[in-house]
């Protein structure tokens, strides 16, 4: 099946997801999951990739984030597997892929959606029935952005800023927005949604 035609709008953010290779863990141990993140920070800033919010799951990642080229993303994302595949490949003595094929790249052109986003990455472990509440979930963004813990690279986006007044205004906002489960077509909505693609200006 052909790739939709590649669609970059400056100012709207992506969902991104990536997946393990047939479904294979990604992550073994804390330390994996936390060489994965220094490693986005470091990627998504040199590349102009703001980072609004992200969970770490065993099998697979979700980002929601904002680039600021139509080639942004691309690299960014490109450079973070090739890293983290060599990090993961050395430490667990493997070789090969670790990524099924591309990431899913979604494009959010609505405020209501952005927010659906949101909550349906914060809520991923406790669907996956990982955890009871967001709260307890470690590798996700819930903790900097409903409790306060802090992630200097973490981008609060302009939606999540106009959650209140004060710090603790928004995390609070962002906590009960959270745990409210998505709706059945709210869920829908997201799982259907047309993945673009974004061409890498890094060489294969």
């Amino acid at each position: 099946m052909p790739r939709q035609c590649r669609r970059f709008v400056e100012g709207l953010s992506v969902h991104v997801i990536h997946r393990g290779h047939n479904r294979a863990s990604i992550f073994y141990e804390d330390s994996d999951y936390e060489a994965f993140l220094i490693m986005l920070a470091a990627v998504s800033k040199r590349r102009g990739v703001a980072i609004h919010g992200f969970v770490l799951m065993t099998t697979h990642v979700h980002f929601l984030v904002t680039p600021t080229t139509s080639t942004s993303l691309p690299d960014t994302m490109k450079a973070l597997g090739v890293r983290y595949v060599h990090y993961f490949n050395r430490k667990y003595e493997r070789l090969g892929t670790l990524w099924s094929h591309r990431h899913r790249a979604i494009l959010i052109e609505d405020e209501r959606r952005l927010l659906t986003c949101l909550r349906y990455i914060e809520q991923n472990p406790v669907e996956a029935g990982m955890v009871v509440k967001p709260d307890d979930y470690r590798w996700s963004s819930y903790r900097a952005l409903g409790m306060g813990e802090p992630c200097e690279w973490l981008v609060p986006h302009p939606l999540y800023m106009a959650l209140g007044h004060s710090n603790p205004e928004r995390q609070a906002a962002y906590r009960a927005l959270c745990h409210k489960p998505l709706t059945i077509a709210e869920d829908t909505e997201l799982q259907l949604a047309a993945p673009i693609v974004l061409r890498s200006s890094v060489p294969g």
